[in-house]
């Protein structure tokens, strides 16, 4: 009975620990796939752009809309934490080295993704949809240089 009762605990655990697992471990593996970290970016960047004008859109009638309006705005929210959790989880702690010889590369990489987390909290903060095309601009430079290590 203790048994499972303990299995039915650590079973919970990780059933309610699941959705903050993040989708690297930070173990030093070697195992990377910034080719699908890219996509998956820009995917987030995608669905922001498309949630700022559905929210635009479904703002003309708020209490017709409240509902889908309530949704966009989370689905907004939670593509925008996605890209900054990326930009600090992957990018900042594991795959830009703070040994990189080339200083000049180092810093222009620093730059491009703080310029990324700030145009994705402005993301959530606004529907303006410049600043979703400021942090898909910010991405592509972003990959451009990280591709030339």
């Amino acid at each position: 009975m203790k048994t499972t009762i303990i299995s039915s605990a650590v079973a919970l655990l990780v059933l309610v620990s699941a959705p903050m697992l993040s989708a690297h471990c930070q173990v030093p593996c070697g195992i990377y796939a910034d080719d699908n970290v890219f996509v998956s970016m820009h995917k987030d960047q995608e669905t922001i752009a498309k949630a700022m004008q559905q929210i635009t859109e479904l703002a003309k009638e708020p209490s017709k809309n409240a509902n889908q309006l309530t949704r966009w705005v989370n689905n907004k929210e939670k593509h925008a934490q996605s890209i900054q959790d990326t930009v600090a989880q992957y990018f900042l702690a594991q795959r830009i080295k703070i040994t990189e010889t080339d200083k000049e590369a180092y810093s222009k990489k620093l730059t491009l993704l703080h310029q990324i987390t700030v145009y994705a909290m402005k993301c959530k903060q606004t529907t303006d949809l410049e600043n979703a095309n400021k942090l898909h601009r910010a991405l592509d430079d972003f990959h451009a240089l990280y591709a030339k290590k």
